[in-house]
């Protein structure tokens, strides 16, 4: 195989890697130490970039760009935000599925995120491919994804949130999961694709199916992913209707047997954060989406200390409104700072979170999240030439202090999916066209 030097960086985010890193097929093969020459087949000339891992996105609603600054939407917490949006996304066809995924997918590898999970839970009449299409794009693009079968069984004529034509019936959502994992689900640790299942929230689905998705989860060896202790609305629902909290509901439902990762995982308390780790838990944290809708900050750093996989995620783009994966690093080590002191979390803290926590909390730590021999050869490369990096003494640190917010070339498995940052793969313009037509067409059917 070919041995590519990514040579001379400015800055590498690996011990003793002065000279670069040696990519060969879809690994890592070496880092080489400052002033010595490796063996290679090719050069890329990396003098003026610095090279961090691929970022790892743990949480997305990729449908949800449809949305994005919706005026009726901006200024509620989450239930009335739901109730506002549900309506609207009862519009959703399946080529806008197609086309706000592969719009999420664009700007996310254009940040320097290099995989991605989305959690799709909406599923109108005709639907029934909506993951197949995150599929296709996803492979167009070049991207390494996560992908769950989302699922929502409670209208809110069942006492949920959402309007009847966006929930489907248990059987539909388990035979569907299963077909997902069995055609699509690949576990080895450099796969480009997998599935995982993800019933919507707690308030949005049966116990029954609850129960029924981490059956299947353990018998199929995939990942379990919810919202989970998001707001103080959600601990309330959970005391009137079910007499306990979101934790002691999905360990009742057999949560806790399975491999699990929780989106925002805001409010919980110290003895949940220790059952958490027990269970070897993971939890997305979505600190614009949490500031956006004002839900709170995540426990990041008690729930990292007590073994906890601590990951980031843009979440949904009509709550964040981006997914743009480096500013959500910023985000992090920014709202964190807030809530424990400038001196208890450091810049390397969110970038660790945003890889290796990512990497673990999907269970992929030991090929994703690193730059170290024998890992995926995922990695993010940053240009230092905008006025707001001048003058900035470490090169990496300024990625996340000064605000960094596009990289210039991003490397997915071996394979350049950015170069001078442009999509390899794909017309941007093209992406963007097709996405704002689809937009504008969803929104003006509520007369938004």
């Amino acid at each position: 195989m070919t041995r590519l030097w990514l040579k001379n960086p400015l800055a590498v985010h690996a011990e003793n890697a002065g000279g670069g890193v040696v990519v060969e097929g879809k690994t890592i093969a070496e880092l080489v130490p400052a002033g010595t020459t490796p063996a290679h087949d090719r050069v890329f000339d990396a003098s003026d970039r610095v090279i961090i891992p691929g970022l790892i996105n743990t949480h997305h609603h990729m449908y949800q760009t449809l949305t994005r600054a919706v005026p009726d939407a901006i200024d509620k917490e989450l239930f009335d935000w739901l109730k506002t949006l549900y309506p609207v996304w009862a519009g959703l066809t399946p080529d806008m599925v197609s086309s706000s995924s592969s719009l999420a997918m664009a700007e996310l590898l254009l940040s320097g995120c290099t995989t991605t999970t989305d959690h799709h839970y909406v599923f109108p009449a005709g639907h029934e491919d909506a993951i197949d299409r995150q599929i296709e794009a996803a492979g167009r693009l070049g991207m390494r994804v996560v992908l769950t079968r989302g699922s929502m069984s409670l209208s809110v004529e069942d006492g949920g949130l959402p309007p009847v034509s966006v929930v489907q019936d248990e059987d539909t959502i388990m035979a569907d999961s299963a077909r997902l994992i069995d055609r699509f689900h690949d576990p080895d640790g450099l796969a480009m694709t997998q599935i995982a299942l993800a019933p919507c929230s707690p308030f949005s689905v049966t116990r029954e199916l609850m129960t029924a998705s981490a059956a299947l989860a353990r018998a199929r060896g995939v990942l379990l992913h919810t919202h989970l202790a998001e707001t103080e609305d959600e601990n309330g629902f959970c005391q009137e209707v079910f007499g306990c909290r979101p934790l002691d509901y999905v360990e009742d439902c057999g949560w806790s047997e399975s491999k699990s990762w929780y989106a925002h995982g805001i409010h919980f308390n110290s003895d949940e954060i220790t059952r958490l780790a027990k269970a070897g838990a993971g939890v997305a944290s979505c600190s614009h989406s949490n500031m956006h809708l004002s839900s709170g900050i995540c426990w990041a750093c008690e729930l990292e200390k007590a073994g906890v996989a601590v990951g980031l995620g843009v979440d949904g783009s009509a709550s964040n409104d981006a997914s743009n994966m480096m500013q959500e690093v910023r985000a992090a080590w920014l709202i964190q700072r807030l809530k424990y002191g400038s001196a208890a979390v450091s810049w390397e803290d969110a970038l660790r979170w945003a890889t290796e926590g990512s990497a673990a909390l999907l269970g992929r730590a030991d090929h994703l999240g690193r730059i170290a021999p024998g890992m995926a050869a995922d990695l993010a490369l940053f240009s230092l030439d905008e006025p707001r990096f001048s003058g900035a003494g470490d090169p990496i640190a300024a990625l996340i202090v000064c605000g960094a917010h596009k990289a210039n070339a991003v490397m997915v498995n071996g394979q350049w999916r950015v170069l001078e940052g442009q999509l390899v793969n794909a017309e941007l313009s093209e992406i963007m066209e097709s996405h704002q037509n689809y937009a504008h067409k969803l929104q003006a059917r509520r007369g938004l």
